[in-house]
């Protein structure tokens, strides 16, 4: 497989061989349909060099190219020049660091000083123009590794592998008390917290929810612990923590002692995922803001 700006190539296997080059395509590339329905229209897929219908079939050797849409785009996001920690970037991701106190998308409630207004302001200076596509949320008070698609391609495969688990997502907090178990799992499902559109808690009948952890280092009144999702459930970590009597420090929603750090001691550390267009596996890290480095420091004295 083969990839460059707005070019995707692949030669045929021995395996595709009689395969439409739809059910490739779909199968085991996971392009999505609505996607090749636009590259379809815009008569994008060629092979050898020549325009070739979804439903023909495929040879081996041929060379399959997909000539992927523009990314210049229109977006309804105003840009606004905001600091932005890039973690890594190329033509198809923007992967960044975010801080503390900023949401990553624009709502009713916050239309101004973003993730979205950051990214789209530092694109607009580069001259480019494009669709804000984060491929996932974090809390406003959450620090950490937030991806972003630069076009529609990226989106869906990167969208595609989180729907599956296939993006290891791995998260680092500060809880209260002392846990004793070295490792464990924290499954229980997660609903609305009574008269309230923003707590949740964990519920019978409440979403199927599933969180990994593992003590890194124990306090005398707190524990450092490494957290891997298997869900992506609203409040997932804050909501079990809660449930195993172990808010989060900083946490107040969840009756987190505040004494230490104002916000939830949590960091978004590290995503590891498939490239969408190269299939390589990438690994992206983001080191600790300032606040948590000072709540290390301040528990160690």
């Amino acid at each position: 497989m083969y990839t460059q700006h707005n070019l995707w190539e692949y030669q045929l296997q021995a395996e595709d061989s009689g395969q439409k080059y739809l059910t490739i395509l779909l199968h085991k590339f996971h392009f999505s349909l609505r996607l090749l329905q636009r590259l379809k229209q815009g008569e994008r897929v060629w092979v050898n060099g020549n325009f070739t219908y979804l439903t023909a079939r495929g040879k081996e050797g041929e060379t399959l190219s997909v000539h992927l849409l523009s990314d210049e785009e229109a977006t309804n996001i105003p840009g606004e020049d905001l600091p932005l920690d890039i973690l890594y970037e190329d033509e198809y991701l923007l992967v960044v660091n975010k801080p503390v106190g900023q949401v990553v998308h624009p709502t009713h409630r916050y239309l101004t000083n973003t993730l979205g207004n950051a990214v789209v302001g530092y694109w607009e200076r580069k001259g480019e123009h494009r669709r804000y596509r984060p491929i996932h949320r974090i809390d406003r008070n959450t620090s950490g590794v937030v991806i972003i698609a630069k076009n529609q391609f990226a989106h869906q495969q990167l969208a595609w592998q989180l729907e599956r688990g296939h993006i290891q997502k791995r998260y680092f907090g500060f809880v209260e008390g002392v846990v004793l178990e070295n490792e464990g799992t924290l499954d229980d499902p997660i609903g609305f917290a009574p008269d309230s559109f923003i707590k949740r808690q964990t519920q019978l009948g409440g979403q199927s929810a599933r969180t990994l952890y593992r003590v890194l280092h124990r306090y005398p009144s707190a524990t450092f612990l490494e957290f891997s999702l298997e869900t992506g459930r609203t409040h997932q970590i804050r909501a079990h923590c809660a449930g195993f009597k172990h808010p989060l420090l900083g946490d107040d929603l969840y009756e987190g002692d505040t004494t230490l750090i104002s916000r939830q001691a949590l960091h978004s550390s590290v995503y590891a995922f498939l490239h969408p267009a190269t299939r390589l596996p990438m690994v992206i890290r983001a080191p600790f803001p300032e606040d948590l480095r000072n709540l290390i420091k301040k528990m160690n004295s």
